[in-house]
């Protein structure tokens, strides 16, 4: 398991197989290589240090959805690893809309 970070350093997500939870276990993303997908199959941005950014990299197109692997359930929180800025806009939120 690989935890999901927003800009601020907090632990938003966690990554178990090929697919993005929520702190709370939901299932809401899903990974292609670096692609970061919603659960619908919707290209959302790019996995980078341990973060969704949007690298203007287009539309990466629709990868479909694979049914719901269910709740993974809550995995504890890592606490904060401070703030970090690579450049890129965080987008973790857009799994969610």
């Amino acid at each position: 398991m690989r935890y999901v970070y927003d800009s601020r350093g907090n632990a938003v997500g966690f990554i178990r197989g090929r697919y993005i939870h929520s702190m709370r276990g939901d299932a809401i993303g899903q990974l292609n290589g670096t692609h970061v997908h919603k659960l619908s199959g919707a290209y959302v941005g790019e996995l980078d240090h341990d973060m969704v950014v949007d690298k203007h990299m287009g539309n990466c197109g629709n990868i479909g959805h694979p049914g719901n692997p269910g709740n993974a359930g809550s995995p504890g929180n890592p606490g904060s690893r401070g703030a970090a800025n690579y450049g890129y806009r965080d987008v973790f939120h857009l799994l969610t809309q």
